[in-house]
This record gives structure tokens, sequence and C-alpha cells, in this order.
């Protein structure tokens, strides 16, 4: 009997102690390290180094060092309990390629992310137009972009399908050219229909002068001679200008007296 307690105190001497004391050990530097990690990305966010950068680098910079750093304090932490550094290696490949053949789509989005905040084809802010919506760029994270659009939905895209489609950026230039189409009956004076529609440009204080804003004959329809106004705008003036044109185009057009046909069909009938 005496031996058999022996046993069990040498036991939980050199083995349970040494255990617990590893554990209290490794969950502290979990919970200081990566207590400390936040606060040193938060401090590397807040510096002059970061705030000159592009946003969405800087965001793809300070995620990958606390992902690194992460990564780097769970490893202290698990050999401090005692598994050997070429088991965790071997772990981590293993799982890095069980994880890789998982998450294709999601490596595919990853990259997509990193072509785009190094090649830059639009900044957050940006109002944007693509296959999957158009809407101003709210986020730009690692798998996907964050588009709000002006009926205020939000759209998230894979940055797969940015990276890999047309993507047109509408904020590049300071201006935005608006052409508002009028369809005319054949046989309409022309002239007063440039003469209306450039007086409807002018009584607009979003229209630019500069360039001057221009009426044309754009297509000659099936039942219509379409007369379209080209003005320029501010890019923040887009939308509210648009709408204010084609209404008030449709009013003026009316008010000279200019006809807006229907579609309309001649029938000739012989004998």
């Amino acid at each position: 009997m005496t031996n058999v307690m022996s046993v069990i105190i040498n036991f939980i001497n050199e083995y349970l102690v040494h255990f617990a004391v590893s554990l209290v050990c490794a969950a502290l530097i979990l919970l200081i390290g990566l207590k400390l990690v936040k606060v040193l990305t938060k401090k590397l966010a807040k510096s002059k180094a970061f705030q000159k950068m592009d946003s969405s680098v800087s965001s793809l910079i300070l995620n990958t060092i606390k992902v690194l750093l992460n990564a780097l304090i769970i490893i202290v932490a698990v050999q401090i309990l005692g598994v050997p550094s070429a088991t965790i290696i071997a772990a981590l490949g293993s799982c890095g390629l069980a994880v890789g053949l998982a998450l294709q789509g999601g490596l595919s989005n990853l990259a997509g992310g990193v072509m785009i905040m190094v090649f830059k084809p639009f900044h957050i802010g940006d109002y944007i137009s693509t296959s999957s919506g158009e809407g101003t760029v709210e986020d730009i994270g690692l798998f996907y972009t964050k588009l709000a659009t002006v009926d205020n939905r939000l759209i998230n895209i894979p940055n797969s399908a940015l990276s890999s489609t047309t993507v047109t950026n509408l904020s590049v230039k300071e201006t935005r050219g608006i052409d508002v189409e009028v369809a005319l009956a054949y046989g309409s004076d022309l002239d007063l229909a440039r003469k209306t529609l450039l007086e409807c440009a002018q009584k607009c204080d979003k229209v630019l002068s500069e360039p001057a804003p221009q009426v044309f004959v754009s297509a000659h329809g099936d039942s219509a001679v379409k007369v379209t106004l080209r003005v320029s705008v501010r890019g923040g003036d887009y939308w509210p200008a648009r709408f204010w044109l084609m209404e008030n185009s449709l009013k003026d057009v009316a008010a000279a007296g200019l006809t807006i046909p229907y579609p309309q069909l001649d029938v000739h009938m012989k004998g």
C-alpha cells in the first residue's frame, strides 16, 4: 500500500504539477499575447505610416500581421504544453492542405482581394458599376467587397468575381455626362426642339457650362426621330440632375408644342 501511494505521489509531483504549471503558463501567454496583438494592431493603424496608406492596403497589411502574430502566440503556447515543434509543423501542414482543398473558392477570393488592393481599380468611396450591380464602395475586404446602392441596399461581391470581370469606376473623373433622349414625331421642328432642350439645360443649376450642353439627332426610329440632350455635371450631382432633366425636358417639349408620338403602324389596303 505504501508503494502504491508513493507511486501516486511521485506521478502527481512529476507530471500533474508540471502539466498544471505548463497549462497555466500557456493560458497566460494566450491571454496576454492575444491582447497585446490587438493593442499593437490598433497602434499601427493610428501610426503616420499607415494613415498615409490607402485604406484597403493598410487593412490588408494589418489583417496579415494580426493573423501571423496570433498564429505565433498559439504555437508558443502549444510548445509550452510539451508538444514537439516537428509535430506542430506537421499538423499545420496537414491542416493547411485540408483547408486549402476545402476553401478553394475562398482562396480565389483572397487572391482577388490582393489583386484589387495592389492594382487599385477602385477605392473606398468610389461609385462603381459591375455585372453584379452598381453602388458606392463601402469596404474592400480580403474575400468580399461591399457596395451600397442608391436605394440603400448592400451588395457583397466576391473578390474573385470583381478581379475577373469588367469594373467601371464612375468616380475617377470629377464630372460625368448625362444623355437625355427625347422622341419626336417626324416632321417636327428640329431647330425649335434644339432651342427648347438647351433652354431646359440652362435652367438646371447643376449643369456645367463647360463643356457646353449639346443637342443632336441620335437616331431615326420606326415611329419617331430621337433627339438627345447631352450635358456635363459634377459626379455628386449626377442622379439629382438626371432626374430633373428627365422630367423637365418632357414638360418643356410638350409646352413648346412639339409632338412626342406613340409607336404606330400604317396599313395600306389595295383594291
